[in-house]
């Protein structure tokens, strides 16, 4: 008897099984039959007043089904995707970025390949200004100097999160700027490769990205990022030049804040000349003075680990190079890379310290509190950016406890 039973139950969840993957198959099926009618009716519409021809639409298109396996995907008709539960510890110590094996081994291929291309960089520093170093070491983060493999067809990836992701109108655009890269003839569609997130070639760009940035520099009328390191190397250098970068001047320095001297100083709208903050008891961590003429021209604290951490004073040129990926870390990674590839350069001296483990939703509560009392957190997003750090430090001293410039659990508590 039991064993009958048992063998009905199993047989019910095998049909119970059966179908619902049929149930999703037909669900799939109809959302791909949309995704057709979409190309049609919606994208190609929009792509022809764009100046796209319908030869390329067809050709671009021909063959391309839905990626299922990406991330971040809203199908019509299926349920909304849910927020990733944060039952873990998501943000911790800013040290976890810098990875010192992943730093060396970037560095000494580094360097092997700015003596390598050294001609062609030479002409890239004299027209944009971008020091070669800075150029191979953004080279080296976003695609391993051109040897990483970028396997996605960069049109099946945009055109289906143009299509049911969370963020549509901003990949509807790129799908339609990549339509124009293909009707101007730079690269074939089945060449078009990039990454999950759609950002292609070399220098990882994404297709507005690409239009604004890209630069034919090898002089064989095709802007091509996928396969010219020359055209590679220039379209970086011309990025930075038309972000703002500075001809002449460093990205920054690691350095000593004195006790005396609020971490909450953060910011680059709190800039002042690097001789100011001198002045005030800052200096080099090397102990060499700062150059002159940095220290006639603006220059901004920042302190990503807070009090616990590496500090630096940080030029424009720091956050030139966070229009390229806006993150303090990642700027920081190139500017040490840049530093070890042109230096010799090694790990920051001040080692990354723990600073605890938090959920970024307990951050995001932690930064909402803080704006119910005033502060300029720059969003309760829980990532701890430096208008939240800072907002943390004025907080602290206002309530008579050490500045940290940082979040933390018995903080998250204090504030409430």
């Amino acid at each position: 008897m039991i064993r009958t039973l048992l063998l009905s139950a199993l047989f019910t969840l095998i049909a119970a099984v059966a179908v619902t993957s049929a149930s999703l198959a037909a669900t799939r099926a109809g959302v791909d039959k949309q995704f057709s009618q979409w190309l049609e009716t919606d994208l190609w519409p929009e792509a022809k007043r764009g100046g796209v021809s319908r030869q390329v639409f067809d050709r671009a298109f021909s063959g391309v089904t839905l990626d299922w396996d990406l991330p971040d995907l809203a199908p019509p008709g299926f349920p909304k995707p849910r927020q990733r539960a944060q039952s873990q510890a998501e943000f911790r110590s800013p040290g976890a970025y810098f990875n010192e094996k992943s730093l060396q081994g970037l560095a000494a291929s580094g360097r092997a390949l700015m003596k390598q291309h050294a001609h062609v960089l030479g002409k890239l520093e004299t027209r944009y200004g971008v020091p070669a170093s800075i150029i191979v070491a953004i080279w080296g983060r976003e695609s391993g100097f051109g040897r990483a493999k970028i396997p996605h067809s960069a049109v099946r990836v945009l055109a289906t999160k143009a299509f049911m992701s969370t963020r549509p109108a901003l990949f509807r655009r790129e799908i339609l700027a990549a339509l124009e890269i293909l009707q101007r003839g730079d690269v074939s569609s089945a060449e078009m490769k990039g990454s999950w997130a759609g950002a292609m070639g070399q220098p990882q760009f994404l297709p507005s990205s690409y239009l604004d940035h890209a630069v034919d520099f090898d002089g064989d009328g095709k802007r091509d990022i996928w396969n010219s390191t020359a055209d590679s190397l220039a379209s970086i250098a011309n990025y930075l030049a038309r972000s703002g970068w500075v001809r002449g001047r460093d990205w920054g320095f690691e350095a000593v804040i004195p006790e005396s001297v609020t971490c909450a100083l953060e910011g680059p709208d709190r800039a002042r000349p690097i001789s100011a903050l001198a002045d005030m008891g800052i200096i080099r961590i090397s102990g060499r003075a700062f150059p002159d003429h940095e220290r006639r021209a603006p220059g901004m604290v920042l302190v990503p680990a807070g009090t616990y951490g590496p500090e630096f004073v940080v030029t424009p040129n720091f956050y030139v190079i966070k229009e390229y990926n806006n993150s303090d870390l990642y700027a920081l990674f190139i500017g040490n890379l840049a530093d070890r590839i042109a230096q010799g350069g090694s790990a920051f001296v001040t080692p990354w310290g723990s600073t605890g483990k938090m959920l970024r939703s307990d951050i995001a509560r932690l930064q909402s509190s803080l704006e119910k009392q005033g502060y300029d957190v720059g969003g309760a997003d829980g990532l701890p950016g430096y208008k939240t750090r800072r907002s943390i430090g004025e907080w602290q001293a206002r309530n008579r406890q050490k500045p940290t410039c940082f979040p933390s659990a018995a903080l998250l508590k204090s504030v409430r």
